[in-house]
Order: structure tokens, then sequence, then C-alpha cells
């Protein structure tokens, strides 16, 4: 199961990344419930190998495009985000101090963490990009026009997926053009 889980997290992050338009120093942020993966209820059933696998998987391709991943932590650290301290150092996020775990944070932040060269804690972000694997709420790390995007992966393991871009707000009325390279 672990290589389907790789194959399915490999295209679902190349298409968005394609389909997004993302460039080099941009953030993705990927929300993963690794208990979804495995067709378990969200939070229930934590498994470091199905969320080791997504991070095997998605760490090289975000890496090749210069994209910043931002992992969501679950709930039981308020949805804050693992991202590598040169994220945080680009984007003036203030950090805060935690070590997500399994069962405080989840198996994908807790992989994330212990992926990255210098890993970094934040509360908030404004990605560009998001993938929801197992319909973990990541919404609101995402700039403030989103637009969903329907990829071809639909699920990763059993776990539903979501995708969404953002676009830069539309501003003026009637009379206001706008440059349709950035819609």
């Amino acid at each position: 199961m672990e290589e389907q889980i790789r194959r399915e997290a490999a295209a679902a992050v190349q298409e968005l990344i394609d389909t997004a338009h993302l460039k080099s120093g941009q953030i993705l942020v990927v929300g993963c419930s690794s208990s979804e993966i495995v067709g378990e209820r969200i939070g229930s059933h934590s498994s470091v190998d199905a969320a080791g696998a997504v991070v095997a998987a998605i760490l090289p391709i975000l890496k090749e495009h210069g994209i910043y991943l931002a992992a969501q932590c679950c709930e039981h650290l308020n949805r804050a985000l693992i991202v590598e301290q040169a994220c945080a150092d680009a984007y003036g996020l203030e950090c805060v101090n935690v070590v997500p775990q399994p069962k405080a944070g989840g198996s994908f932040a807790t992989a994330v963490y212990a992926s990255f060269k210098s890993p970094a804690a934040v509360e908030s972000i404004r990605a560009h990009a998001g993938i929801d694997i197992g319909d973990t709420l990541i919404g609101m790390h995402l700039r403030a026009v989103a637009v969903p995007v329907r990829l071809s992966v639909k699920q990763i393991g059993e776990a539903h997926v979501t995708a969404a871009r953002t676009r830069l707000k539309c501003i003026g009325g009637i009379r206001a053009h706008y440059d349709e390279s950035l819609m």
C-alpha cells in the first residue's frame, strides 16, 4: 500500500503544481490525515508509515520546483504548520515552540518535521495553493481568493483529496480590466 500512496501523492502534487502554475519560492500547504489514508476515521488510527510515504513522495518534487511545503498539524496543535526556517524567514512568519508528535500534531507533520533540515512551527500562513488529504480543512491557510482545482487523483489510499490554488483579488467596478494571465 505504501507504494500506491507514494504514486498517488506524487501525482497529486505534480498535477497541482502544473495546474496552479506554482513558482519557485511559493508555498504549498498540505493537510494530511494518515488515519483516513489507511481507511479509518480522521484522528483515530495515526499511521507513521502512511504519513512517511506521502512525505517521501512529495518532498523531492517540491524541492525540485523550489516550492516551500507547509505541513498542517492537527487540531491538538490548533492547526499550526511546520515549515522550513527559510520559509518562515522569507515570509516574515512568527515562529512558535512546538514539536509535533503522532498524537499531538499528527503523523504527517511529525514526518515532515523529521525530514526538514531546519524545521520551524508557525501558527498561520497564507499559501498559494493547497492539498487536503482526508478532509483536514486547510482553507484557513490559503490566500484570500481560493479556487478549487479538480485533480485527476481523487484519493490517496482511502483518503478523499481536495485541492485549491489561489489568485489575486480582482478590484474595481464595471470599467475595470483584468490581466487574464493572473486569473
